[in-house]
């Protein structure tokens, strides 16, 4: 499949990794939001879909271009789900606490000066922070298990998808919000370290959890259903 305004946004990020590098730098949903053609989710973001898949095919076609995925489409199944235990939670896990501790130390100390703002943000991560630890829990403790178990090509014919989809779909809410709360992760003039480096945190967590998500929905779930 060569990529066209009609390719599916999670099509293209299965088929070619490296062009989820173009879709992140443009903000364009590849995990979430990737069941829409190019040209929709072009026209969502007020972007020329010719000038996108221009930069698809020239990242794609880079010489010597390194790749950051594996073509997870086209490996086994439980390669997919180890690799999303010890890549994906494996750094979540010591990531969620460390950016919780940061977003109070800066709720505790500058959370006067933009209460509403520094507030919800605080509510929006915990509550993000709450769906991933029970997702994860589900996956591991039951999903997973029973796939590695049983060599299962059929996922759902050892557990029902759609509670795992909802989760990422409520995910994807509150990563929204987030960046809503953080003007796109600029931190204000005069931000204390502690402050800068919270919204770098979490701009890489939400560049994280896309690949994340995507592996499931575009790759584990679309397998599941095929």
């Amino acid at each position: 499949m060569n990529p066209n305004p009609e390719s599916r946004v999670g099509e293209i990020a299965t088929r070619y990794p490296l062009a989820t590098r173009v879709f992140a730098r443009h903000d364009i949903d590849f995990c979430c939001g990737g069941g829409i053609a190019l040209a929709d989710a072009c026209a969502k973001r007020r972007l020329d879909t010719a000038d996108v898949l221009e930069e698809i095919e020239r990242t794609i076609a880079a010489p010597g271009a390194d790749e950051p995925d594996t073509r997870w489409d086209a490996r086994p199944l439980d390669d997919l789900v180890r690799h999303i235990v010890d890549r994906f939670h494996g750094s979540l896990r010591g990531e969620l606490p460390r950016l919780e501790s940061m977003a109070r130390k800066v709720v505790r100390v500058h959370g006067e000066k933009d209460p509403e703002r520094l507030g919800g943000l605080l509510e929006s991560f915990c509550r993000l922070k709450g769906e991933l630890d029970e997702h994860m829990r589900g996956e591991e403790e039951e999903l997973f298990p029973a796939i590695l178990a049983r060599g299962a090509s059929d996922p759902d014919s050892v557990a029902p998808m759609a509670p795992f989809i909802d989760d990422h779909s409520r995910v994807g809410v509150e990563l929204g919000r987030i960046r809503e709360l953080t003007d796109d992760f600029h931190a204000p003039a005069g931000a204390c370290n502690t402050w800068n480096a919270l919204w770098h945190g979490l701009e890489a967590l939400e560049a994280d959890l896309h690949q994340h998500i995507h592996l499931e929905n575009n790759i584990r779930f679309a397998r599941a259903s095929a």
